[in-house]
């Protein structure tokens, strides 16, 4: 700023004032605003967020965390971050929880250094228990949303979609096309998922569905698991006519193995997914499954994160907002054979 200030001959605190879009005591004459933007322009002047956090205005810096990134659900909810907060001017510091773990609890401890004004934690990261004390440190201050956690995460801000009325939905469409044996496939480590799975089981039991043993497999959440999966209930004496996946992933997954098996979807076979990534409606058939508002809830957790007010309203780091989610019909489901 000292740089500029000379070139532009005017005082450094104007020039602070004018970068910092400071409302000034004394209006400055346009033709000194410009001169001041174009001696920064030309002395390619970066504001350095380490020593604006030292001063303690904003860095205009969000963290990220993300549980997996070759997810393509999480790579579609991460670029709807990055976006989200480009239009209220903040970069992103992304950080990759399936990177080794010294690496996960060094980016905890960068971001502890008030180099970010908030933090965004997407996907359950429970399974890393040193990286959630680390954040729950953090979080005494700077603000962490978790997203994508089930329920609510204890100690943080969270955003989450209802996983219980999504499953229900993805069920009333199957039970409404008369099927009765409905299988389910998810990976319970995480806890979206386990609230799906919990979904279900209430769902069938409170209508008397047939769920024999093997009806609900348990499968890491990958297009391959999703394999794995189709092919264990397809062994099963009594097959089921459909299936509600915890993930589009595990969904498409069963897709592929019914095509490669000679089994039709939906004629002989139905399958619905949860989330609707952008593969859902390219698949053959094209994917009925449950619609999460991605952008409504990272537009929440934002907000949440970096909005002193919002936080404010919500009362207590305990706050928790909900989204309900929708399904979306397509070609994969259709009723059972007589």
């Amino acid at each position: 700023m000292k740089d500029i200030a000379k070139a532009a001959g005017v005082a450094q605190s104007t020039v602070s004032r004018i970068l910092n879009d400071t409302p000034l005591p004394v209006p400055i004459s346009p033709e000194t605003r410009e001169r001041v933007l174009a001696a920064a322009e030309e002395l390619a002047y970066r504001p350095n967020p380490h020593a604006r956090g030292l001063r303690g205005a904003p860095t205009m810096l969000l963290g990220a965390i993300v549980r997996d990134a070759t997810d393509p659900f999480f790579a579609g909810a991460i670029d709807a971050l990055s976006l989200e907060a480009r239009q209220r001017g903040y970069s992103v510091v992304l950080g990759h929880a399936r990177a080794r773990a010294d690496e996960a609890l060094a980016l905890a401890a960068v971001l502890e250094a008030r180099q970010c004004d908030g933090i965004v934690i997407v996907g359950d990261m429970r399974s890393q228990p040193r990286l959630m004390e680390d954040l729950e440190s953090v979080h005494v201050h700077v603000p962490v949303v978790a997203v994508w956690h089930g329920a609510h995460q204890e100690g943080f801000l969270t955003v989450n979609v209802d996983n219980r009325h999504g499953i229900a939905t993805a069920l009333r469409h199957l039970t409404g096309l008369g099927h009765r044996r409905i299988a389910f496939v998810g990976d319970p480590e995480h806890g979206d998922i386990r609230e799906r799975q919990a979904a279900y089981e209430a769902y069938v039991a409170g209508r008397g569905l047939e769920v024999p043993p093997g009806y609900v497999q348990h499968a890491r959440n990958t297009f391959a698991g999703g394999v794995a999966a189709f092919e264990a209930l397809m062994a099963l004496p009594e097959r089921p006519t459909a299936v509600a996946a915890a993930t589009d992933v595990l969904a498409i997954g069963m897709l592929h193995a019914a095509a490669d098996q000679g089994i039709a979807v939906p004629d002989e076979f139905s399958v619905i997914g949860f989330d609707d990534i952008p593969f859902a409606e390219m698949t053959v058939p094209a994917l009925t499954t449950v619609r999460m508002p991605v952008e409504k809830m990272i537009k929440a957790a934002v907000e949440m994160a970096v909005d002193k007010r919002l936080r404010n309203a919500a009362g207590t780091p305990r706050g928790l907002r909900m989204f309900r989610p929708t399904i979306v019909v397509r070609r994969s489901t259709a009723g059972p054979r007589p």
